[in-house]
């Protein structure tokens, strides 16, 4: 793997969904020469997103690895999904890139999309760029999208390019740093010409804008400003680089991914500006030669692959290195480019690789050194499916295959609810959920159906009842013999299954008193309207015995017998289980995320301005558990994609009338 001296620059490459991130991977896999022929993802010839998943969605959903050469230089490009249902995804990946370059679309009405991720890359510490893609389709004004941008950043957004109109289309960019004027020429090197007279004036105003910006972080240029002195170009691209790789500044470029547009200008920036690999260790807290596993991969013919980065030194095969509990020995170790892997000798400083057979490694974790796992910032997983497979032979399987997709996407969880006698896939979204149910199939042969879980209604009652339960049978020789007398009552709620007794006289002999018990909770397990029975009071108080035919099982059903009567007796009720509900929107779609949330029976709590947020606001609410499915997807097609919630149980609320029936006529009892 040639390169720097110092290492190979990782590269993010980030930014809402649609943007064009891989349109943009493959312009510069082009440019670099890695490919003969840039593909496209429309056409589903694209090195990323090759996975079957991928291409039934023509986007991104998982994160890929792509390399190329520029000018004898070496990049990985780590190419991150932008949906926020598998963002997740590559989340630790872009923790230890180099630098990121955040793509968005020229259009300021979709600007607010990129906010997310200029927020987790201003947390993480991470320098980054913005790319203005498909600058060929603008319609607005590059000035009017800064404007839009600039309140989601803390550093100041730099334009290092205006654009050259002809009509109503960019057709090229002068470069405020070089002073010189390029015009675009589709799959070729920009063409250089002459700065057009109508935009020398802009073009010298926009040049010392960016240069003021740049002086707010270096007094010396700031002296020749002041001085109406004019500096080097060295001192400009000095300035550039340093507070780019500093995060002092956000530095602007523009172009079209699928016609090459800005790219070379967009490789020589990221020759210059991206920091050394080094910096990124030292942001991770990286020490000596090590090497950080951001992911772990069971997609390939190579079976279980740990994708990391190298930092410090080489990493060779067969290298014996300790690991946060113990030590691993390292396999074969591959380069990465798309879907296909190569074997290589060994990797160096900056290198990010597959490592084949680190079994004992997992992401987040460091290899041959310490440092910390970054807190990256991963969405609620509010989704869940209730599956089972379509084959019972696949039962096994079934762990072994959710395991594995657990592994290797951080945003997955399985549980197996015993309660409710159900297997549950955990995920961000239906979509994700989808495509991971597609791919256990594709990749583990592992068919399963798929439905919603079940809601966990509960019941109690309203009124206290005295019941009697006698279980008699008499079938030739001892037979069975059980009388009891209860008393139930209501309780708080959260209170559960209270039993206690007041016998006296013997008239319950006291070795039979725990079978009632367990008799009368096994009636609770089931109560008279289908659901499990909670926060009542039961206390045995009369009843008698046969000196031969009374026994523990003869106790037990007269237990149950009594509280299943007292149960229908007390006015039993249906309740519902609550969650309180945390939605983080946009400011301009609050109004209509508020009037979703009240037509799902939703109670709201309050609202404020979500903190360190331009625009944002953060809502509260009560909202019944069962309302919360779709509520995700909802949500998201009110705000752009953009809101997110997070929910928890609160209570459980009363539900009567016409809402409580079909819920006991429709939904499947416990």
């Amino acid at each position: 793997m040639p390169g720097r001296s110092d290492g190979t620059r990782a590269i993010a490459l980030v930014g809402p969904g649609g943007a064009g991130k891989t349109s943009l991977a493959e312009a510069l896999l082009f440019a670099g020469g890695a490919l003969d022929r840039q593909g496209s993802v429309d056409a589903r010839t694209s090195v990323g997103d090759a996975s079957a998943e991928a291409r039934a969605r023509s986007a991104s959903t998982e994160l890929n690895l792509m390399h190329f050469d520029f000018m004898d230089d070496h990049f990985v490009l780590l190419d991150a999904p932008g949906s926020v249902g598998f963002a997740a995804d590559g989340a630790l990946g872009i923790a230890a890139a180099d630098l990121a370059i955040v793509v968005v679309d020229p259009e300021s009405d979709r600007a607010i999309l990129a906010e997310p991720m200029l927020r987790q890359l201003e947390s993480l510490g991470i320098p980054h760029l913005i790319f203005v893609n498909k600058i060929d389709q603008a319609r607005g004004s590059i000035r009017d999208l800064l404007e839009a941008l600039q309140p989601m950043s803390s550093s100041p957004l730099v334009a290092r390019q205006i654009p050259i109109r002809e009509g109503d289309k960019i057709t090229g960019f002068v470069d405020l740093a070089l002073e010189r004027a390029f015009h675009y020429r589709p799959g070729k090197p920009s063409e250089q010409i002459d700065i057009p007279t109508t935009l020398a004036e802009r073009e010298t105003e926009d040049r010392f804008h960016m240069l003021e910006q740049l002086a707010d972080h270096d007094d010396a240029l700031l002296e020749q400003l002041l001085m109406d002195e004019q500096p080097d170009r060295a001192t400009i691209f000095a300035d550039i680089s340093r507070e780019t790789r500093e995060n002092l500044v956000v530095p602007v470029l523009f172009g079209s991914a699928l016609n090459g547009f800005g790219v070379r200008r967009l490789l020589k920036a990221l020759r210059h500006d991206a920091p050394a690999p080094a910096a990124a260790a030292e942001r991770l807290g990286g020490n000596g030669n090590c090497a950080f596993v951001f992911k772990i991969s069971h997609g390939g013919s190579m079976g279980r692959l740990a994708l990391a980065r190298v930092f410090g030194g080489t990493l060779s095969e067969g290298a014996e290195l300790g690991i946060e509990d113990g030590h691993v020995r390292v396999g074969t170790l591959f380069a990465v480019q798309g879907e296909k892997t190569a074997k290589v000798a060994k990797a160096g400083a900056g290198d990010v690789v597959a490592i084949a057979k680190a079994d004992g490694v997992h992401a987040g974790q460091w290899i041959g050194g310490t440092g910390r796992a970054p807190q990256v910032n991963r969405p609620a997983c509010n989704y869940a499916l209730a599956i089972t497979t379509q084959d019972r032979k696949d039962d096994v399987r079934l762990s072994t295959a959710l395991q594995k997709l657990c592994e290797e996407d951080p945003s997955l969880s399985w549980e197996q609810d015993e309660a409710l006698h159900e297997t549950r896939l955990r995920g961000i979204s239906d979509e994700h959920l989808k495509v991971a149910l597609a791919t256990m199939t594709r990749r583990y042969g592992v068919a399963v159906n798929a439905r919603p879980p079940t809601v966990g209604f509960k019941e109690s009652i309203r009124k206290p009842v005295t019941q009697r339960g006698r279980h008699k049978k008499q079938s030739g020789g001892h037979g069975q013999f059980g009388d009891v007398v209860i008393e139930i009552k209501p309780l708080p709620r959260g209170s559960g299954i209270q039993f206690d007794d007041r016998i006296t006289g013997g008239v319950v002999p006291k070795q039979w008193i725990p079978a009632v018990e367990a008799g009368v909770r096994d009636a609770t397990e089931k109560g008279p309207l289908g659901f499990p029975v909670v926060d009542v009071s039961v206390t045995l108080v009369d009843g008698s015995y046969h000196s031969v035919d009374s026994s523990e099982i003869a106790f037990r059903t007269a237990g149950r017998i009594a509280m299943h009567e007292a149960l229908a007796a007390a006015s039993p009720h249906l309740l519902e289980p609550v969650h309180k509900v945390t939605v983080l929107s946009p400011g301009s779609a609050t109004s209509r995320i508020t009037s979703a949330i009240a037509s799902r029976r939703g109670q709201m709590l309050g609202m404020d301005s979500r903190d360190g947020w331009s625009r944002w606001d953060k809502v509260e609410a009560l909202v019944p558990e069962i309302e919360l499915q779709g509520l995700d997807a909802e949500l998201r097609s009110l705000s752009q994609g953009l809101a997110t919630y997070e929910s928890g149980f609160d209570h459980l609320a009363e539900l009567n009338g016409t809402q409580a029936e079909k819920v006991v006529r429709e939904l499947e009892p416990v």
